[in-house]
């Protein structure tokens, strides 16, 4: 699912597009035990309650694709009897109406789920009619032919509400405030089957974590049994590791600045596009030979790829380069840039010495205080360039 698609949905949690048929939730403690249950018409809720809803559901549909929202397909034998996705496709079906297999479905999530409070485990049902659309993008609600039926998981921690004094209006006074337990926004959910092209695909689904380092393998092997996916961190080790890697001992300063810079370029020319950029392992090639990899190195990579990454591993983008920050530390500096004036820092032999040499106007600014690089009448600094020869150029080192 991309952006549009997503958006379409989340469209649907307003009172005037509400397509939800059916509530229903399971309350759980720390124990695991079920404490109480809920099974209700949505739209028979009051309208205050009915909101608060809306917004747990509109959270869980949140996020950046590829880090909190994550697409995963099915494999071929959770389709059939006995199956994780034949299980989910039955309890869409049944649109919630069946007791036993929402048990099931609970048992399932409380046996893989390692949250250790309280949590709520919320369940809903709805069949949106979609509407066609004319050459100019217009919707026809009169010229539907499908209704996609989905179910929603949302898992949303119970914690108490803070400690605090409140005002009593009937009795002019402050006093203690009684704490309540308070459904947070969900921290897991799912959206079965997944919307692509404004139509059911019965062969994925829409995974949603708040936490995008901590994406709970136990729930998505067991109740899911989908693919594990590589989280965003693990996709930007992965990424730096394939460098360090590839270039071993000729990892250098301008390369590195390079593949950040030809990275960072492709992400803007791909910006409009409804999908996220993706990088599979021949486009990661292209990116490193583009950037300065030298051809013998490059012969290698393909065994890096699959020891490092699998042979068909794709990674996000955004996932693996920061685009707003460039930072070059060293064990006693730390020197941010402009990520789009990668150029300012150069990588010279001053002295027999390897520097790193920034480009900077007349003044700067130190801990607030504006001062001046070079005082009038002082020569500037004579440097030796890597050709040997000496220019003239202020710098700072």
């Amino acid at each position: 699912m991309n952006k549009k698609d997503i958006n379409e949905i989340r469209r649907q949690f307003t009172p005037d597009n509400c397509t939800i048929t059916r509530l229903c939730g399971c309350y759980v403690d720390s124990e695991k035990n079920k404490k109480t249950e809920i099974r209700e018409a949505f739209l028979s809720l009051p309208e205050e309650e009915i909101f608060k809803y809306f917004d747990i559901f509109r959270k869980t549909l949140s996020g950046t694709i590829g880090r909190n929202l994550l697409n995963m397909e099915f494999p071929l034998d959770s389709e059939f009897t006995g199956g994780t996705q034949e299980f989910l496709l039955r309890l869409r079906d049944s649109q919630l109406q069946e007791p036993a297999l929402l048990e099931a479905f609970y048992d399932k999530i409380i046996s893989s789920y390692e949250y250790g409070e309280n949590y709520l485990i919320l369940l809903i049902h709805a069949a949106y009619d979609i509407p066609g659309k004319a050459s100019d993008d217009t919707e026809m609600f009169d010229a539907s032919d499908e209704v996609y039926e989905y179910i929603l998981c949302s898992i949303c921690p119970v914690n108490l509400s803070k400690p605090a004094l409140s005002y009593n209006v009937q009795d002019n006074c402050f006093q203690d405030r009684i704490r309540d337990w308070i459904v947070e926004m969900p921290s897991l959910g799912f959206l079965f089957p997944a919307f692509q092209d404004r139509s059911t695909d019965l062969h994925s689904l829409l995974y949603y974590s708040k936490n995008t380092e901590q994406l709970n393998f136990t729930l998505i092997d067991q109740v899911l049994g989908c693919a594990q996916p590589i989280s965003a961190g693990e996709q930007r080790e992965v990424f730096q590791t394939l460098i360090e890697d590839t270039l071993g001992d000729t990892c250098a300063y301008e390369v590195v600045r390079n593949i950040h810079d030809n990275l960072s370029e492709m992400m803007e020319e791909h910006k409009d596009e409804p999908e996220p950029l993706m990088l599979d392992r021949d486009e990661v090639k292209y990116l490193f030979a583009k950037s300065g990899v030298e051809e013998a190195k490059l012969q290698e990579f393909d065994r890096q790829y699959e020891k490092t990454a699998g042979e068909d591993t794709m990674l996000m983008a955004s996932n693996v380069v920061n685009t707003r920050r460039f930072e070059i530390k060293t064990p006693d500096i730390v020197i941010q840039v402009n990520p789009e004036r990668t150029d300012l820092v150069e990588s010279r032999i001053i002295d027999g010495r390897q520097c790193l040499v920034i480009a900077v106007d007349d003044r700067v600014e130190i801990n607030g205080i504006s001062a001046r690089t070079m005082l009038p009448g002082k020569p500037s600094p004579v440097q030796e360039t890597d050709s040997g020869t000496a220019d003239t150029e202020d710098f700072s080192e």
